[in-house]
C-alpha cells in the first residue's frame, strides 16, 4: 500500500478506450482526463482470473508517462466454469463467446488499478460479479454481431444491451467495466495518495439510471 500521508489534490488520468469507461467516471463526480494506451493482454499467464485481471490493469497504468495525475486503468474479463474470455478478435470470435454463454451463470471480473501521480506505485484491487445470460438465437446473436460494438467488449457482449442482467447485491457497473463504488471507496480513503477534487458517491446516480435500487452499493461505501 501506499502511505497515505499529506494526500495533495489531483485530477484523474482514465487509462481507457472504453466509452462506458469514459461515461461512468463523470458519474463519480469528477473531470477526469483521458487517455489510451495499448499493451499486451495475455490471458495465458496461468494466474487466477481475479489476479490476471489486476496485473493486465497494473501494466495499463505503468504503461503511461507519470505525471502530477493519478491514473486510473482497468481490465475486464469473463470467466466460464475454466474458460478466460477477454475481447474477442474478430467476429467469428464474437460469435462462438456469445454461442458459450448463452443461458449461463458466469462471473465478470474487473482489475482496477491507481497509480499514485509522479510516482510507479501502484494500488490495485478486483472486482467480481455474477451474470446471468439470457438463452440468445442465432438471429439475436447476428443482430448484436452487425451492430458493431461486439469487439470491445470482454466476452463479446455490453450488459447495459440487455444480454444478460445481475442481481441488485451484485455490481452492474463492474459488468460494464467500472466498478463505481470500490473505485470510489479508494479515492475516497486515498489510497493512491492523493485528493480527488469533487468525489462524490455514485449510489444515487447508479440507482437512477438503472432504474433500481442497489443493494451492495451502500455496503461497499458504508452509507
Amino acid at each position: 500500500m501506499i502511505a497515505r500521508m499529506n494526500p495533495r489534490r489531483t485530477r484523474i488520468l482514465l487509462a481507457s478506450a472504453s466509452p462506458r469507461r469514459r461515461r461512468l467516471i463523470s458519474w463519480l463526480g469528477v473531470d477526469a482526463d483521458v487517455t489510451h494506451v495499448t499493451t499486451p493482454e495475455d490471458l495465458s499467464a496461468g494466474l487466477v482470473p481475479s489476479r490476471l485481471a489486476m496485473r493486465i490493469a497494473q501494466e495499463k497504468a505503468l504503461a503511461v508517462p507519470a505525471d502530477d495525475r493519478l491514473v486510473l486503468a482497468c481490465d475486464t474479463i469473463v470467466v466460464l466454469d475454466d474458460a478466460v474470455l477477454g475481447k474477442p478478435a474478430d467476429s467469428g470470435d464474437a460469435r462462438r463467446m456469445l454461442r458459450l454463454l448463452s443461458g449461463t451463470e458466469h462471473s465478470v471480473m474487473t482489475g482496477v488499478a491507481l497509480r499514485a501521480p509522479a510516482s510507479q506505485a501502484v494500488v490495485s484491487f478486483s472486482v467480481t460479479t455474477r451474470v446471468r445470460m439470457r438463452e440468445l438465437t442465432e438471429a439475436e446473436i447476428d443482430a448484436w454481431i452487425a451492430q458493431g460494438e461486439c469487439l470491445g467488449c470482454a466476452g463479446g457482449y455490453n450488459i447495459e444491451r440487455h444480454l444478460a442482467s445481475v442481481d441488485p447485491d451484485e455490481c452492474f457497473n463492474n459488468v460494464a467495466g467500472l466498478p463505481l463504488c470500490h473505485v470510489y471507496v479508494a479515492l475516497r480513503n486515498h489510497e493512491a495518495g492523493a485528493t480527488v477534487e469533487g468525489l462524490t458517491s455514485p449510489i444515487a446516480r447508479c440507482d437512477a439510471a438503472l432504474g433500481r435500487t442497489c443493494l451492495l452499493g451502500p455496503r461497499v461505501c458504508e452509507v
